[in-house]
């Protein structure tokens, strides 16, 4: 039995469910209420200590971090394939997978500001530190303290856009090949892509996926 522990705004999670998606499996999605800070209770670090989203459950054992998940369900349900055949490609796909995961700040910069910000900034300093009490991670602790008491300025989110921008760029980049970021078939590269390709062209800078800009990614 699979169960994905997840939510749906959670770029993370859009990953692993797109990942089920294309291996046709059928799972039981368990929705996390990011609003309620469902994430940060004690039940839900019992199955991921992280207080993140999502967390996959297989056979009643929890596996953590999305690029890992996707990669163990490849392995546990190997068709149709989500992995290169060859080792270098496979590297190459997790590097790619760690490129994405590492431009996460920049989707951080704008994740959260029309939403929790708007609940966080409205917390007194008590209520501030009994939240922060409940996060698990020194990173995750540092980014509500800041979304709470320190907003995200222009040049700030300016920024951010424009290395988002230099994602779309390397993308396009590899892409000339073959259409995929590895080889020649649609991999788990592409789908750690996605989602953030989705926010860029939903909300952050839809005018950069314009067929004259980044026409293979926008494809």
């Amino acid at each position: 039995m699979i169960i994905l522990h997840h939510a749906w705004q959670s770029s993370a999670s859009r990953r692993v469910r797109l990942c089920l998606e294309e291996k046709n499996l059928e799972y039981e999605g368990h929705v996390v209420d990011l609003g309620k800070l469902e994430q940060h209770s004690d039940a839900y670090k019992q199955i991921n200590p992280l207080g993140v989203v999502p967390c996959l459950v297989h056979d009643g054992r929890p596996v953590h971090e999305s690029g890992t998940m996707c990669e163990y369900l490849d392995e546990t349900f190997p068709d149709p394939p989500l992995r290169p055949d060859t080792p270098y490609e496979r590297a190459e796909m997790r590097n790619w997978v760690r490129h994405i995961d590492a431009q996460i700040q920049n989707l951080v910069t704008f994740n959260w500001k029309h939403s929790l910000q708007l609940v966080a900034q409205k917390w007194s300093d008590a209520e501030l530190e009994e939240v922060l009490k409940k996060i698990p991670s020194k990173e995750r602790r540092e980014a509500w303290m800041r979304v709470a008491r320190r907003p995200y300025t222009k040049e700030e989110e300016d920024e951010a856009r424009a290395n988002l921008v230099k994602l779309l760029d390397r993308m396009e980049a590899a892409m000339e090949k073959s259409g995929w970021l590895v080889g020649n078939a649609y991999s788990i590269a592409d789908i750690a892509a996605v989602p953030f390709v989705k926010r860029i062209e939903e909300e952050i800078a839809p005018d950069e996926m314009q067929p004259n800009k980044h026409p293979r990614v926008a494809h």
